[in-house]
């Protein structure tokens, strides 16, 4: 028999209803449970996580958790939706597609890269909890401003959302591997490039990444790759504009 596909949490009744009739008397909730979950995350990263080492953390029994969440992956969608409360929507009083595209991809960015254990749970969730609607709209309605016809707008959201998600969650991962190795970006990069600089069968690609390092500018790691963001956001949105009240073609 084939098991049960699981839909989500926020679709099955499961944050409205009553867990039990006599909880115990720990002074946990779902919210101080989630927004606990989210700190571990953010400290140890989505492979470490357990409801035991939740539990711990808390100062509980692992039973008490289960209380308030049915599962592991309850828990985890949980605190997906709690981080994307965090990315700020655009001012709705500001006119311009490209201003409010730019504020939602920025902070979407900052997201992936503040915490990176959400970049893999995005691709495993439906992500409909009420914050990813509120950002879901806020792409939606910007993407409508955009002058792209309907059926074109599904098109432009994925070329700069997913392109964002790519760039945020390589950000990310980088960042949790620099800190882990204990050492900054720079450090890192440093390190790994005079590595690859040994090795003779990588001189031509070393030439030509010095090249395109030099032509791009910036001093740091940090400062390149937000040059590098910024400009990719520009050719998104000349792409854009230069696609607007197009019909496009007949044939995908």
């Amino acid at each position: 028999m084939a098991a049960a596909v699981r839909t989500s949490v926020w679709l099955d009744g499961k944050t409205t209803r009553s867990r039990k009739t006599s909880q115990p008397a720990t002074g946990l909730d779902r919210q101080k449970i989630t927004e606990a979950t989210v700190r571990l995350l953010d400290a140890e990263g989505a492979a470490k996580f357990s409801m035991r080492r939740l539990a711990a953390d808390l100062g509980v029994t692992a039973m008490s958790v289960y209380w308030y969440v049915d599962t592991k992956d309850d828990l985890l969608e949980l605190a997906l939706d709690q981080a994307m409360g965090e990315v700020v929507l655009p001012d709705e009083s500001v006119d311009d597609w490209r201003t409010h595209v730019r504020q939602l991809a920025v902070n979407y960015r900052k997201l992936l890269v503040t915490h990176p254990w959400v970049s893999p749970l995005v691709g495993e969730f439906l992500n409909v909890g009420p914050n990813a609607q509120l950002f879901s709209t806020a792409v939606m309605n910007v993407m409508k401003a955009s002058g792209l016809s309907p059926r074109h707008q599904a098109g432009g959201l994925a070329a700069v959302f997913q392109f964002v998600y790519g760039f945020g969650t390589v950000e990310g991962h980088f960042l949790d591997r620099c800190a882990r190795a204990g050492m900054t970006q720079d450090e890192y990069f440093a390190r790994a490039m005079s590595a690859v600089s040994l090795n003779p069968g990588l001189d031509a690609m070393m030439e030509q990444s010095r090249d395109l390092m030099e032509a791009r500018g910036g001093e740091t790691v940090e400062e390149m790759r937000d040059r590098d963001f910024d400009f990719a956001l520009e050719v998104l949105f000349a792409g854009i504009e230069a696609m607007g009240g197009r019909p496009g073609p007949s044939t995908p």
